[in-house]
Formats: structure tokens, C-alpha cells, sequence
């Protein structure tokens, strides 16, 4: 790898050469402006404005714009003039612990490499002690026109140094705070616990750049297809208003535990639930069919049994009230001709002996008046 600077630790009283080379690169896809109508190019041209004409770069230097307007010119002597101690050395200042750097201040990444064979010695020194004290380096370097903050700390068997903003280029979080009071549910805090467990962790290695991916297959199919490109058809879009943080949860919850092929407990507790209630529905059903089935056994029973209570004495109040109810005209007209054919009987009788007693005194008087 190319080195962009070339300087040295500065380790107390140790000075250990280093270059230093870019760690990151950047794979993002840069686009050049055409004109729409005939695709040229558009270039942007470096024009004095004093004399109206383009400048070569050995023709640019620097100037500083003052509050009037008006500019005032630094040469690159000026600049290495300066008594900065810094221009060419990575000065160690503390050894602090990793969490004491917020990560808001980390900016570019860059691997310290040793140069030369006598810089191997101190180098994996420095290294080796990072180590130890588990701690990382506070450093303070000069790149590109101006004094930088590093941290130093070991990845894998090399020291990389992560450039970091000055504190005072943090700026404060006072207005970025929502504005009101919002109070956040236990149960809230309950499902956004259960997220973060479904989530999980993940390996960073496996995380890559799906917007870059989908552009670069739609260049290789307008190259292929002669400059058409059918886009395949976009995903609903998601986001939007969160009306009730709750559902929203539940949801997130259910769609993770699916996409790693996971049963939610909500359909654990529903599988078990219905289970349980087909067995009693079961069982329900089944006493439900038997009562059912005793009580039209028992009414059969009764409805045979029916007619040879009504005719003999023992007869039950049910039956005796479901026969008057059913037939009250009937029980009343046989009563009632019961009751004449009974008076029929006994006027028949009356009748009868009186007839009787009139024949018997009738032959007694005839005896008497033939005496005479």
C-alpha cells in the first residue's frame, strides 16, 4: 500500500520511523455530470477571475479570505515555518483507557507501519505494551496543513492510529433532544428488550453494501441491454408515522423471531391454547352427546311406560299434568260421561226398586179385598 506521510513515533525519549497508509477505502460509486441532451462531459475549469483565462495547477496556491474580502496569500514556506513540533513526528501524549474516547470523535483510519529494519525493534515494543496496559495512545500529529488528535491501538499485530476531533469540534446535543417529556412504559421497555434479544448480535464481516450491489447490476444490465434498464419492482416502503409503539414492537418482535425461523411465543401459547381446548371441546361435546342420549332413552322409556301408569293407580304427577295439559277437553268429557252414566246407573236402580216395592204391596192388597 501506497504511504500518504512519512515521520516518526515519539515515544518519550524513543523515536520509532513509521509511514503511514490509508486503513479504509472507499468503494462507493462516483458518477461523472453529462450534458442530458448529447451525453459530453462537464469539466469544471480552474479560471482566474482577474485575467479571465484557465490556470495550470503549478499556477494555484493558497490565500487566506479575510473578514473585507480581501485575500491574503500563504506560500508552503510560510507554512514550514512554523514551530509546530508535530509536522513531521506522531507525539504521544497519555495512555488512557478505550472507553474513555467517544466514538463521535473518531474519524479516518490509518495503519502505522514500521520503516526499515531498525524500526522493528521499537515498533513491536510500542505494540506489545498497547497490549499489556490494555489502554490506547493520545497522540498528536500534523497532516495536510493542520495539527491533528490520533489515538494509537493494536489491530491484530499492527498499530493503526484513527484520527480524532478535537473536542471542542463536537458539537453540544442541547437542541437536538426531543422537546417534550415523553415517559416510556415498563412493558415498552419490556418488547424493546425482547427485540434486541431476537436481533441478537452479528457478524460484521457478513454486513455488506446492498445500494452499491443494486446499482452496479443495473450499470452491467443498461451495458448489456444497450443503455435500457427494466427496474425490478420496489419494495413497499416502510416507516412512516408509528402510531402505536406498542403494536409496532410486537410486530418487530414477530418478524425477527420469523426471519430466523422462529416460532413467537404468542403462537407457542396459541398452538398450546387451542390443543387444550379441542380436548375439553372433545369432552364437552361427548358428555353433551351421552346426557343427550339419556334424556331421549329416559323419554322413550317414559312414553312407553306412559299409557300403564295412566290406567292403573300409581300414575306420576308429570305424567298425570302432561296428559291434562295435552288433552284437558277429552279428560273433562269423560269425566263428564262417567258422572251421567254413573247417575244413569243409580236413577236405573231407584227405578227399579221401586217398581219392585210396587209389585210386592200390590199382591197384598189384592190379598186382602179377595178375603173380604
Amino acid at each position: 500500500m501506497r504511504s500518504i506521510w512519512n515521520g516518526a513515533i515519539s515515544f518519550g525519549l524513543v523515536s520509532i520511523p513509521i509511514k503511514l497508509v490509508n486503513a479504509t477505502e472507499n468503494h462507493s460509486i462516483s458518477f461523472r455530470q453529462i450534458h442530458t441532451e448529447d451525453g459530453g462531459r462537464i469539466r469544471y475549469r480552474k479560471v482566474c477571475e482577474l485575467e479571465d483565462r484557465e490556470v495550470t495547477t503549478a499556477e494555484i496556491g493558497k490565500g487566506y479570505e479575510d473578514a473585507d474580502g480581501s485575500i491574503i496569500p500563504i506560500t508552503e514556506d510560510d507554512l514550514a515555518a512554523l514551530p509546530i513540533p508535530t509536522a513531521k513526528t506522531i507525539e504521544i501524549v497519555a495512555f488512557v483507557p478505550a472507553d474513555r474516547i467517544d466514538p463521535l470523535q473518531m474519524d479516518t483510519a490509518y495503519y502505522l507501519s514500521a520503516n526499515g529494519v531498525p524500526a522493528a525493534k521499537p515498533y513491536t515494543l510500542l505494540r506489545e505494551a498497547l497490549k499489556r496496559s490494555r489502554k490506547v495512545a493520545i497522540a498528536k500529529f500534523a497532516l495536510r496543513g493542520r495539527e491533528r488528535l490520533g489515538m494509537l491501538r493494536v489491530v491484530d499485530d499492527v498499530i493503526a492510529m484513527h484520527g480524532l476531533l478535537w473536542p471542542d469540534e463536537i458539537r453540544a446535543t442541547d437542541s437536538v433532544a426531543p422537546d417534550t417529556e415523553v415517559k416510556v412504559r415498563d412493558a415498552e421497555l419490556d418488547l424493546a428488550d425482547a427485540l434486541m434479544d431476537t436481533l441478537g448480535e452479528v457478524d460484521l464481516d457478513s454486513l455488506h453494501d446492498d445500494y452499491r450491489t443494486a446499482v452496479e447490476e443495473m450499470i452491467a444490465a443498461k451495458v448489456e441491454g444497450g443503455g435500457t434498464y427494466t427496474p425490478a419492482p420496489a419494495a413497499e416502503p416502510g416507516g412512516g408515522k408509528v402510531i402505536d409503539l406498542m403494536a409496532a414492537l410486537e410486530n418487530s418482535v414477530r418478524a425477527a423471531r420469523t426471519a430466523r425461523g422462529e416460532k413467537s411465543e404468542a403462537e407457542e401459547d396459541q398452538e398450546a391454547e387451542v390443543t387444550s381446548l379441542r380436548s375439553r371441546t372433545t369432552k364437552s361435546a361427548a358428555g353433551k352427546t351421552a346426557s343427550a342420549a339419556g334424556k331421549t332413552t329416559s323419554a322413550r322409556k317414559s312414553s312407553r311406560t306412559a299409557p300403564k301408569q295412566v290406567g292403573g293407580k300409581k300414575s306420576t304427577a308429570k305424567t298425570a299434568s302432561k296428559a291434562k295439559a295435552a288433552a284437558p277437553k277429552k279428560s273433562t268429557a269423560k269425566k263428564s260421561t262417567g258422572k251421567q252414566s254413573a247417575s244413569g246407573t243409580a236413577a236405573t236402580k231407584s227405578t227399579a226398586k221401586k217398581t219392585a216395592s210396587k209389585k210386592s204391596t200390590t199382591p197384598k192388597k189384592t190379598t186382602k179385598r179377595a178375603s173380604a
